[in-house]
């Protein structure tokens, strides 16, 4: 018979830990968690929730359905924890990064990219175009997770991701440093006449609503691709990577 303790499950495709008493052992003991999710409330269920706020761990509230799937159908008692497939960083760490290779800044914002297969095409064409790191929000947002690192065909190895609370505030933080903030949007001006040989923030948002109107608001510069067929709006992640090598061919045709 199964210990309560050891409701732990680890392959390809999954890295969870089920059961409340191990996933508050996993929180006492600062375990590299994604994201933990709960059905129910009270009792322990509490306790999970106020550690996990006090780590800075998104929780998502379930149905029982979705927790049985994560546990692959064994007794979870209302709380799955996901664990990360990579360590976060700060911003600073990214800002870092150009500063020691003597480049101008060059990073990725993805605002509410929920779906895991769109971040992780976004990190891979990130790390084969020379960007600086991604940054993400805890909330509505796919984390480090395994289905992120397949998909990313390994880039996520070597492209440092942020994790931050608050979106706006990351974006005031990069502005402090120099860096001019490039939203994507159908009402923008046309990419390839935008000058992103400066330093550069890239911020693509959800296919389902686009960058939110906050985040719009914080852009220096709203750029747009061209749509001539039916469709007017392309999966996430082909954006990104169009937007992400128009920068890199900017900076080496001007060399920076």
């Amino acid at each position: 018979m199964k210990n309560e303790n050891d409701f732990t499950k680890n392959d390809s495709d999954n890295n969870v830990i089920f059961g409340r008493n191990p996933v508050i052992e996993a929180l006492k003991s600062n375990a590299n968690l994604d994201t933990i999710y709960i059905s129910g409330e009270g009792g322990s269920l509490n306790l999970i929730r106020k550690l996990a706020r006090e780590n800075g761990i998104p929780v998502k509230d379930v149905q029982d359905g979705k927790l049985s799937k994560l546990s692959g159908n064994v007794s979870h008692q209302g709380v799955v924890a996901v664990g990360a497939c990579g360590q976060y960083v700060s911003i600073e760490e990214i800002l870092d990064i150009s500063a020691k290779k003597g480049t101008k800044p060059f990073i990725i914002i993805c605002d509410e990219i929920e779906d895991p297969h769109n971040l992780g095409a976004i990190i891979r064409t990130a790390e084969t175009s020379g960007a600086d790191g991604v940054i993400i929000p805890k909330r509505r947002s796919a984390g480090l997770n395994a289905t992120v690192f397949k998909t990313s065909a390994g880039a996520a190895s070597y492209v440092p991701v942020a994790r931050v609370s608050n979106l706006s505030a990351a974006i005031d933080k990069l502005k402090d440093n120099g860096v001019w903030i490039y939203g994507t949007d159908a009402t923008g001006n046309d990419y390839t006449k935008t000058d992103f040989t400066g330093s550069c923030a890239i911020v693509i948002g959800s296919e389902g609503f686009g960058i939110s109107h906050l985040i719009q608001k914080k852009c220096d510069f709203m750029v747009k691709l061209p749509m001539l067929g039916k469709i007017n709006s392309l999966n996430a992640s082909v954006a990104g990577g169009i937007f992400m090598y128009e920068v890199l061919r900017q900076r080496t045709s001007s060399g920076n």
